[in-house]
């Protein structure tokens, strides 16, 4: 369950309601597996970072056990599923720990009513038959529910709370065991996220496997050749489907001159936002702007009438990794013409380069970093990992000869080794950027030659105590914020110092404030203001995520300490931008979380047109493509967005997408959701 793992893990990296949050039952009580119980590992290719188990009660209840530690950040819990005579569950219980706190999640049937409290939610529903899908849980547990789906063929299987799921097989291959050669078998799932997602199952169509950028195997078939072998596997298939539908909006007839008249145009250059324009782009370029009704539309030109909308540069997030083909098209159906992947593996990144460039992949131009971290428990999965610094001078060698665009250092490393990596780095024309190493401040990470620094946290550590700075590599870079930045004084020497020499430097700053809004606000119960547009229109699972609460308060402190830590990090970005420091808007999320970062940088006391910028212009300037995109400008690239409404007054209007133009290719904003799965426009 490759994509529904991924949902799972960025469900656990937020949280629950602070009520179950006060007495997470210790990992010493939980239930330890038999030495016959069936053992998974959770892997990745940086190596082992947990484990899974299931077993069976003596009174018939399956058991399930899940420990892992994945980059300092703990789950230990269990569950424990009674299925009743339809073999669908009647009762779950989850208890332990998480990264997010108490784990605990309950469901029941009693008298035909179905009642459950979770991570994200509480409710019931009577005289409804279904698989109860855990909010949390075990990701070994749905195992029950892949094989309820093989059997019940395309009827598919009703879920509780709502929706209905459906499985696909399709081809096979050959992995090596501890016992020979073994089959499996690759299917796919629909109706749980918006698009499908891949589970391996045996040579009985009985579940086997979830194979992703984390993977869950069987004990004895979790090498990295055979998760390699697999996800390769999924990723071919995938492509095969997802170019299919990027063929069906890459047509010639897409890529004829397109005049958009009437138009509020933002002037991302001068950062003004100009009423009553028209915009004619011809052969992928934008060849004539004038004053609306001036341009007379060209022989097979279509024309979009502009009255009312807005029409801005395509849109960038310079925080996205690279995530599945159909994770691309989503993001291209929000708008998202280009982005800064600060993170994606070589192999990965070279197929969807050539892939893109072909027209076989609908996705935004990609500007790509590989991890690199120090070999470790703690190391980044997906990273190149580094035992020296002849080392790390041979990872930024290969990311070069593999023509990414730049190197991202991870929590991990050896702080000796920045300063050689970055000059390599720079001596090879590659951006350097990342988080900053435990036992360095950010500053000393500047000095020692990176570009950029990422995630607001990271920025602050210059002024945690040391005792957070040592541990950054572990739930500390979280934790050490949201107790401390309360207490820093903004407009102290030490800060504006601090700043001053940022602005020296040329650093750029990557704050990804939506994290922290979502993480320190949030109480639990509704959803976060990043995802509350997106309710009821990608899946009632997600649906169920998007109310999941904030992190967990560390004893001692109260939400209303977060809050004002929050509120200290909105001040240090206010701090940034009044430095004329370059601020990048990135989510390091799904992309439906940037329109909301943007907001954020208006709350912090931007002008919409600067906020709008530092996801248009600026970002284009960080990787030196501005003379031919990042604006709307004759002689650029057609990259820009058409959008519902005026965005000098309402940046929320971006979400509300009408036609995307992407290298001169003018593509439908309902037609793109609805290939990408959406059911309906953001609100």
């Amino acid at each position: 369950m490759a994509k529904f793992t991924k949902f799972r893990i960025a469900l656990l990296v937020s949280t629950l309601p602070a009520a179950l949050a006060a007495a997470p039952l210790p990992k010493e009580q939980l239930l330890k597996p038999p030495a016959d119980a069936a053992h998974y590992l959770v892997v990745s290719d940086a190596g082992k970072h947990g484990d899974m188990w299931r077993w069976t009660l003596p009174d018939g209840r399956t058991a399930y056990r899940h420990s892992q530690s994945l980059r300092g950040w703990i789950t230990e819990i269990d569950q424990v599923t009674t299925l009743g005579a339809d073999s669908l569950p009647a009762k779950v219980e989850v208890r332990g720990i998480t990264p997010n706190g108490d784990a605990a999640e309950t469901f029941a049937i009693a008298g035909g009513k179905a009642s459950w409290t979770s991570l994200s939610d509480k409710g019931s529903v009577e005289g409804k038959v279904g698989y109860y899908l855990p909010a949390g849980g075990v990701g070994l547990s749905n195992a029950v529910l892949i094989d309820k789906l093989v059997a019940a063929g395309a009827a598919g299987v009703a879920l509780l709370p709502s929706g209905r799921a459906t499985l696909t097989v399709g081809q096979g291959l050959t992995i090596e065991g501890p016992n020979g050669p073994k089959a499996v078998r690759l299917a796919f799932v629909r109706g749980i996220v918006a698009s499908p997602f891949p589970v391996w199952l045996d040579e009985q169509n009985v579940y086997f496997a979830d194979v992703g950028g984390i993977s869950i195997l069987p004990q004895g078939f979790e090498s990295v050749a055979n998760a390699k072998k697999m996800r390769d596997f999924q990723d071919q298939v995938t492509a095969d489907t997802v170019k299919a539908i990027a063929r069906q909006f890459l047509t010639a007839a897409a890529k004829a001159p397109v005049l958009f008249d009437h138009v509020r145009l933002f002037d991302a250059d001068k950062g003004v936002f100009r009423d009553h324009q028209a915009v004619l782009a011809s052969g992928g370029k934008i060849v004539a702007i004038g004053a609306a009704g001036s341009i007379k539309a060209p022989a097979g030109a279509r024309t979009i009438d502009g009255q009312g909308k807005t029409l801005v540069p395509g849109i960038w997030d310079s925080h996205m990794h690279i995530g599945d083909d159909w994770d691309v098209l989503a993001n291209m159906a929000n708008g998202l013409t280009s982005f800064r992947s600060p993170g994606t593996e070589i192999d990965r990144a070279l197929s969807v380069v050539a892939r893109r460039a072909s027209g076989d992949l609908l996705m935004g131009e990609p500007f790509i970093q590989a991890i690199v971290d120090k070999k470790d428990p703690l190391a980044a999965q997906g990273s190149m990992t580094v035992s020296s610094e002849a080392e790390t001078i041979a990872a930024v060698r290969q990311i070069k000869e593999a023509k990414l665009w730049g190197v991202k250092f991870y929590t991990s490393m050896n702080p000796a080794w920045i300063k050689p990596g970055a000059t390599e780095a720079h001596k090879l024309g590659l951006h350097v950027s990342g988080h900053v190493p435990a036992t360095m401040r950010p500053i000393e990470a500047v000095r020692a030659g990176y570009d950029e620094i990422t995630h607001l946290n990271f920025v602050m550590m210059q002024m945690m105590p040391k005792e957070v700075v040592d541990k950054a590599n572990t739930a500390a870079r979280f934790e050490g914020p949201a107790k401390f930045a309360k207490d820093v004084d903004l407009s102290s020497a030490k800060v504006k110092a601090f700043v001053a020499e940022l602005k020296q430097r040329g650093t750029i700053i990557d704050p990804t404030l939506v994290i922290f809004e979502g993480n320190f606000l949030s109480e639990g119960g509704t959803p976060m203001p990043a995802y509350a547009p997106y309710m009821g229109i990608i899946s009632p699972v997600l649906d169920r995520v998007f109310r999941a609460g904030g992190y967990p308060l560390i004893e001692g402190y109260t939400r209303a300490d977060y809050a004002r830590s929050y509120a200290k990090m909105m001040g240090l970005v206010t701090v940034l931008h009044r430095a004329g420091i370059p601020i990048v808007a990135g989510t390091d999320g799904w992309g439906i979380e940037l329109v909301r970062e943007i907001e954020l940088y208006r709350d912090a006391g931007f002008t919409p047109a600067e906020a709008l910028q530092s996801a248009t212009i600026v970002p284009a300037r960080m990787v030196g493509a501005d003379k031919r995109t990042g604006s709307i400008a004759v002689g650029k690239e057609a990259d820009m967005v058409l959008v519902d409404g005026d965005v000098s007054k309402d940046l929320g209007a971006l979400r509300r997408v009408l036609t995307v133009v992407s290298d001169g290719y003018v593509m439908d904003g309902d037609a793109l959701r609805k290939a990408a799965g959406y059911s309906g426009r953001p609100k």
